[in-house]
């Protein structure tokens, strides 16, 4: 597989987990939002991703979340479900859940905490994402993992050349380093990057890159038509769209994707409920 089996590109939100207010799964609420989103016509949508909270649910949980999320989508957009893990058995076991759902494809950042070596990430991704036939998308993360996988070109690009690797989302804090993966390897993979910005439109319409994998979703009526404007070559009407979606995202998340007010995702649920959107109380679970 290569970028050329998937239609992968424009911008995906990556999805919460509505929970109840005594942190049960809101399925009814985990619904709505895909229909939200299919509502501002979204590209993609992830779920059980860092902005998913898949560190605070249980196996049984995320599989449910997967089961919901790719029922209320009905085919209208692709649904990527995260399947990071501690373990390549533990991830690997929820992509073949994935692949039995109908998911269109799957993620993982490297297991959380162990901080593995550029072999053992390379031998990580090889078990995980041979699991099952789905598209595969590496998910590079250092503020999650402490690992980051720009500092590894040569690590990248054995990634990029495993069988069912498809995509690298790359939510690296070091936005040169994200260009310079962009250059390298947008001719083979999909690439997901930072680039709702006028630099990062700079990228797209130079060196190339897909799209953006984005917490929440809230900057939507913004960043989907950005990305309307940039498939058609229209600089001026996607600087406006970008400019906009800066004014709101700029004044919520750091370049090093931090929160301004509070950790980001019970800021994005806070912003969520202002809006009336269905994100589930903004008091993380796992702070509970």
């Amino acid at each position: 597989m290569d970028r050329t089996d998937v239609s992968w590109q424009g911008y995906w939100p990556a999805a919460p987990t509505p929970f109840t207010p005594d942190g049960a799964l809101d399925e009814a609420a985990l619904t709505e939002l895909m229909e939200l989103y299919a509502g501002h016509r979204v590209d993609g949508v992830l779920v059980n991703g860092s902005t998913g909270e898949w560190f605070s649910q249980t196996p049984a949980e995320r599989r449910r979340v997967a089961e919901v999320a790719v029922a209320a989508a009905a085919g209208r957009f692709p649904v990527v479900v995260g399947v990071s893990a501690y373990t390549a058995a533990e991830a690997g076991e929820l992509a073949r859940h994935a692949a039995g759902i109908g998911a269109d494809g799957v993620l993982s950042t490297v297991p959380p905490y162990v901080h593995p070596a550029p072999a053992e990430v390379l031998e990580f991704y090889r078990a995980v994402s041979s699991a099952t036939d789905l598209p595969f998308m590496v998910y590079n993360w250092p503020r999650g993992v402490a690992v980051d996988l720009d500092d590894h070109p040569d690590l990248l690009q054995r990634l990029a050349d495993l069988p069912q690797v498809v995509a690298v989302k790359d939510s690296t804090g070091d936005w040169p380093a994200m260009a310079d993966t962009v250059e390298r390897l947008t001719h083979q993979v999909r690439v997901f990057g930072s680039f709702l910005s006028r630099r990062g439109l700079a990228i797209l319409l130079g060196l190339g890159g897909d799209g953006n994998i984005d917490g929440g979703g809230v900057g939507a009526p913004f960043a989907v038509p950005y990305y309307r404007a940039v498939a058609d070559g229209d600089a001026a009407a996607a600087t406006h769209w970008v400019d906009r979606y800066r004014a709101l995202s700029g004044r919520l998340i750091r370049p090093d994707y931090s929160g301004v007010f509070a950790t980001p995702i019970p800021q994005l649920k806070a912003v969520m409920s202002i809006l009336g959107q269905p994100g589930g109380p903004c008091g993380r679970r796992c702070c509970r």
